[in-house]
């Protein structure tokens, strides 16, 4: 046992948010922690790190246990830049280095003929210190950093950036990558997903599961739920359950437990109402006896005393309230919602994306996918009208009436409360904006928050009030589901699919796209694609493909050597084949010289280049094809230049 907490009690101000807190963490589980917006799970972490003190009951943490918790919001000093902040989980290790730098310059100036007790005195020092940073894996620092920092999608550019210059969302990323660094004991994760590309999330996933401590993430991401946890502890109405399985198998198990303690309420309601009956009738019985029996009420009491003793059966709610999302349109759209015509758009000398060209029609749910920082927000932008393209033309359909969700923070500067900036969004009389607020779960003085003071799933719940107001006919929605717990992300998937008009989701929730969407549209490495089918079947027809890839170069690298002459030599590197210079098992020709091989190094490296040269072309911006076939033919012309470097290298050491 790692962690336990027994009746564990706690208040913000006069409010009681967790109340009775009891469950058991073993050492290297897995679990989630879920729970809807509110429900006091951030707090729940806060006092599992020591943060906060429980107001009753006791949290015990086996001794010597170090837990790392990510938090919500990052800091560092002003001028400390990413890689810093990397460092700062082997603050000890790089200790030691720097003194062994020291005590390597302090013997270099000890004579140790005269001084042989200073010497021995450092020598000793340095040999210890030597010990323990090889022991803490010392060397393998830049090595850690990188693996972690890429998996992350953290790139060696933004190494020397100033921390205090990202936005939130990098913060956050650079944050989790140096509590994983750190390794502690336990890993406290509050939503580590939520700034994560799809690549990045599944990398992280495979980190999770091979991590040998013990991690607890407060997740709302489905699917990242069922791949990494094995255990699920609910916050419900304050209190904890604990579930042994993962999300899915959650979610059957809660419905079944619901629908025993219901059964099981029911049946205590009937008991509870026959001995109230039974106790009134005894003393009714009792007050008509002539002369009157004290024995009935007696009875009485007895049977009231056993029905006050009586554990009463805390009746389930089995429909919990969630935003009621109802999704319509004043009028449809024509056939053809978005024409996107060749569209490309580059930022200085880094193209995004190439001729993009696909069309969305009336009624298609589509999902837009690829990396943090592809192009996907820019190519919205486009389709919006706020930003023009490099090339090529974006064109709406006609009657196309826009609804648009941006991924964007809350503002700090909105002093107007919740009613009165849905009022002035909507165009609504109070009493029927305050009705449909409540919709979205705003009630009573929840209307009168700042905005400026909304949590993030608050502030997306009234952005999504105000675009069901506006009843457009083509969705546009940002990173939809971020900060909505699971219940809300449930509402908008039940509405989406009853929502007849057309809708484009920028979305790295692989749950809410198998669900609602049936076509993608993918930015990966400066090329858009279009694709038909969820986001499984997407990924399975990927792996088929990067397999058949690898198998097809795989072949063609085996090919053995046919003795090409310089005249064929360029279709035969292109076929994949080994050139003359080198035997098929690797070892040198004995008749070539130096100059034979530089001359045929000089042809395949302006080869290389060509290839190169070939898939910079425009028009090969949408042609995945084409650019796989290139892809092969220029792995085999390198494979080949790295040969003939080796056996240059091998033959001008014999001369």
């Amino acid at each position: 046992m790692i962690i336990q907490c027994q009746n564990v009690q706690k208040y913000h101000g006069a409010q009681l948010v967790l109340n009775n807190i009891t469950f058991d963490i073993r050492q290297g589980e897995k679990i989630g922690l879920i729970g809807r917006n509110g429900c006091g799970k951030t707090t729940l972490f806060h006092l599992l790190s020591g943060g906060e003190r429980p107001d009753q009951g006791q949290i015990s943490i086996r001794k010597g246990s170090v837990i790392g918790l990510l938090a919500q919001i990052q800091e560092a000093d002003g001028n400390e830049t990413v890689y810093h902040v990397l460092q700062r989980s082997f603050a000890e290790v790089l200790a030691w280095q720097n003194r062994m730098r020291e005590l390597e310059l302090e013997m270099a100036a000890t004579d140790a003929g005269t001084e042989d007790a200073r010497w021995n005195r450092l020598l000793k020092e340095y040999g210890s210190l030597q010990e323990q940073f090889e022991r803490a894996g010392g060397y393998e620092v830049d090595a850690s950093i990188q693996r972690i920092a890429t998996g992350l999608g953290i790139g060696p550019g933004q190494y020397d950036r100033q921390f205090a210059s990202l936005s939130g969302g990098e913060k956050t990323k650079v944050g989790l990558a140096e509590l994983l660094l750190r390794q502690p004991d336990v890993l406290l994760l509050d939503e580590p997903t939520n700034h994560l590309d799809m690549d990045a999330i599944e990398w992280l996933e495979q980190f999770l599961k091979d991590y040998d401590g013990t991690v607890l993430a407060i997740s709302h991401d489905r699917y990242f739920l069922d791949a990494v946890v094995k255990k699920v502890i609910e916050i419900e109405d304050g209190e904890a359950i604990t579930f042994h399985t993962n999300y899915s198998g959650y979610q059957i198990e809660k419905e079944k437990r619901l629908l025993q303690q219901f059964a099981d309420y029911q049946e205590q309601q009937k008991k509870i109402k026959q001995m109230q009956e039974s106790i009134k009738r005894l003393i009714e019985w009792g007050n008509r006896s002539n002369p009157p029996n004290p024995s009935f009420h007696r009875r009485a009491a007895s049977m009231q005393k056993a029905l006050d003793r009586m554990v009463k059966v805390k009746k389930p709610i089995l429909e919990r309230k969630a935003i009621d999302l109802q999704l319509e349109q004043n009028d449809r759209s024509g056939n053809q919602a978005v024409i996107l015509d060749r569209v490309g758009k580059a930022y200085g000398g880094r193209k995004l994306f190439s001729g993009a060209s696909d069309v969305l029609r009336y009624g298609e749910t589509t999902a837009l996918i690829g990396g943090n920082g592809a192009g996907k927000s820019t190519l919205l932008r486009i389709i919006l009208g706020e930003e023009s393209p490099d090339s090529g033309s974006c064109t709406l359909g006609s009657r196309a009436v826009i609804g648009y969700l941006a991924q964007e923070a809350v503002p700090e500067d909105a002093g107007q409360s919740v009613l009165r900036f849905f009022r002035e969004e909507a165009g609504l009389e109070e009493g029927e904006a305050r009705g449909q607020l409540a919709r979205f779960l705003f009630y009573g003085p929840d209307v009168f928050k700042r905005v400026a003071n909304l949590s993030g799933g608050e502030w997306t719940r009234l952005r999504f009030a105000i675009l069901m107001h506006r009843r457009p006919n083509l969705l546009i929605l940002d990173e939809p589901t971020n900060h909505l717990d699971i219940d809300s992300r449930e509402a908008l998937e039940e509405a989406l699919e009853d929502y007849p008009g057309t809708v484009l989701a920028v979305s790295h929730d692989r749950y809410f796209i198998n669900r609602c969407f049936g076509k993608l549209w993918s930015i990966e490495n400066g090329r858009f694609s279009a694709f038909t089918g969820n986001y499984e079947y997407y990924k399975e027809k990927q792996a088929q493909k990067a397999a058949a890839l690898t198998g097809s170069l795989e072949t063609q690298t085996a090919t053995p050597n046919t003795g090409s002459t310089p005249a064929n030599h360029k279709a035969s590197v292109r076929s994949g084949r080994v050139d003359s210079g080198k035997s098929a098992s690797g070892s040198t020709l004995p008749s070539r010289s130096p100059s034979d091989w530089e001359k045929d190094i000089a042809e395949a490296e302006a080869l290389l280049a060509g290839i190169d040269a070939d898939m910079l072309e425009p028009a090969l911006g949408s042609d995945a094809e084409g650019l796989a076939r290139l892809q092969l033919e220029r792995d085999a012309a390198q494979a080949r230049l790295d040969e003939l470097y080796a056996g240059w290298m091998s033959v001008a050491d014999e001369h």
